[in-house]
């Protein structure tokens, strides 16, 4: 079937970085439909052929070694521009019967096709442009799907995330709505499922009986440098925990789902969100971490006295049987030693230690299983060996699985995988309205906690570091230490 992909915001920065050479890879590839057109929507003035050459550029330069220009002048062609404003209902009108001309209507082509309609505009813009997009006839699925993308963030808080849906669902039925979390498109995150539920050596060791605690992290190396006026309104628990960190954990703590479609993934993640008990405001005061790097209120558009966290860690459970018990540590910030994303899953200890490492009461590491989300994507499991000429000296090793070793080329972007399953109605790595809403009810209580009681106290620290050192002395305080390692495979 024929797509036409609909981009408001086109002249934006995500535009250029993510979508279009999201989609130069997917057609250098041979993967676009057959008959796929893309057309762009913003109020900049562009031709078609303007917007064309803006994007070659844009896009030899975010994809490097892998552009080439033959198969750009084959792509070009699909890449069209329609200037209007989201506010004009008319520029909507205007953008419906260019629609029937790109797509060849007029010449008594095929009437049955997809139209995708992806937001990559502000977040304040999303109710607006669904609602003319309604009024316009543009949602109308007489002549084919009709599909929506919406970027994140999905709201600001559980109030407006809930608004937000009731407005979509005015125009759009849940199952025509994609709502986008780019990480669930890393091949590292997709083969998470792979590793539980196609390995029978992991699923029946991977619950409270054999695991000690899990650890999610989410680590930035950048500062927030010119985005610090969107960054005073959003923080890291709106911009990396409600959604990538929840993501993250909800694939690591799901039930294996009774087929691969979209509801069967989706159930088994809102199972998991529900699960969780939000915090109240003395457990907040315990059990989150929060920070801010030194140096924070200097960056432009940031208040002199901002109480912003960059930095934030938190401990959840999950109370069902398979996890009781078993507390998941999340953290993220900005200004951190290094960038990585990855998922341990800590073992427990053995019953009883046969092996003391020279001294009466040692116990060495337990094993413990490293997912690398990015960089150096991979899995690696340490466990323990002896060392040789030793006596029964331990020590502990790895076994490693790199995703650059074992398949040869350059990883895919995610939105090359989420665009194609947006085009093709497969919306299993995208949220569902409740799995949405459901999270903000996780992260609201401690947003307000940290507003209204001030506590944990917001530590400062050194940029370059792995945040605070109460970070550190909290888990310390539970008996446990953070995996404070930098990609360890690549």
């Amino acid at each position: 079937m024929a797509v036409t992909l609909v981009i408001f915001g086109a002249s934006g920065d995500l535009t250029s970085r993510k979508l279009i050479p999201a989609l130069y890879q997917l057609s250098r590839k041979g993967r676009l439909p057959t008959g796929t057109q893309i057309v762009g929507f913003s109020r900049t003035k562009f031709s078609d052929d303007a917007w064309r050459k803006s994007l070659a550029e844009t896009t030899a330069e975010f994809v490097g070694k892998e552009f080439d220009q033959a198969a750009w002048n084959r792509f070009a062609p699909l890449v069209h521009y329609q200037p209007g404003d989201i506010g004009e209902q008319e520029d909507f009108e205007t953008l419906h019967a260019r629609l029937h001309e790109v797509e060849g209507r007029s010449a008594g082509k095929p009437k049955d096709l997809t139209r995708v309609y992806y937001l990559a505009t502000a977040a304040q813009f999303y109710e607006e442009a669904v609602e003319r997009l309604g009024a316009a006839g543009l949602a109308d699925e007489e002549n084919g799907p009709r599909r929506v993308v919406i970027e994140k963030p999905f709201g600001e808080d559980l109030a407006t995330a809930r608004a937000l849906n009731v407005a979509v669902h005015k125009v759009f039925k849940e199952r025509q709505v994609y709502r986008i979390d780019h990480y669930l498109g890393k091949e590292t995150v997709q083969n998470m499922m792979v590793l539980r539920f196609a390995n029978t050596i992991f699923e029946p060791v991977w619950n409270r009986n054999y695991i000690d605690h899990v650890q999610i992290t989410v680590a930035e190396e950048v500062l927030v440098g010119r985005r610090g006026a969107f960054y005073e309104e959003t923080g890291v628990l709106r911009d990396i925990f409600q959604n990538h960190l929840l993501q993250l954990m909800m694939i690591a703590a799901m039930e294996a789902p009774v087929r691969m479609d979209a509801d069967s993934v989706r159930d088994e993640k809102v199972k998991v969100l529900r699960a969780i008990t939000p915090l109240s405001a003395a457990l907040v005061a315990m059990d989150t971490v929060r920070g801010q790097y030194d140096g924070y209120r200097k960056e432009p558009g940031v208040a002199a006295d901002s109480q912003t966290a960059t930095f934030a860690a938190m401990k959840l459970a999950v109370d069902n049987w398979r996890w009781q018990g078993v507390p998941f540590y999340l953290r993220s910030g900005k200004g951190m030693s290094c960038r990585t994303t990855q998922i341990v899953i800590q073992f427990r200890s053995p019953p009883t230690m046969l092996f003391a490492n020279g001294k009466p009461g040692d116990l060495c590491e337990a094993n413990r299983l490293v997912i690398q989300i990015q960089p150096g994507e991979g899995i690696q499991l340490h466990f323990q060996t002896k060392v040789p000429d030793q006596g029964m000296k331990l020590r502990l090793t790895d076994l490693e699985f790199d995703f650059h070793r074992e398949f040869k080329g350059v990883m895919p972007e995610a939105y090359e995988r989420l665009l194609l399953d947006a085009f093709q109605g497969d919306a299993s790595l995208f949220a569902r309205s409740d799995e949405v809403e459901l999270a903000w009810g996780i992260i609201d209580p401690i947003l307000v906690a940290w507003q209204k009681e001030g506590q944990p106290k917001l530590e400062i620290y050194e940029p370059g570091l792995w945040g605070p050192e109460s970070s550190m002395t909290w888990m310390h305080g539970q008996g446990r230490n953070w995996f404070d390692t930098c990609p360890v495979i690549g």
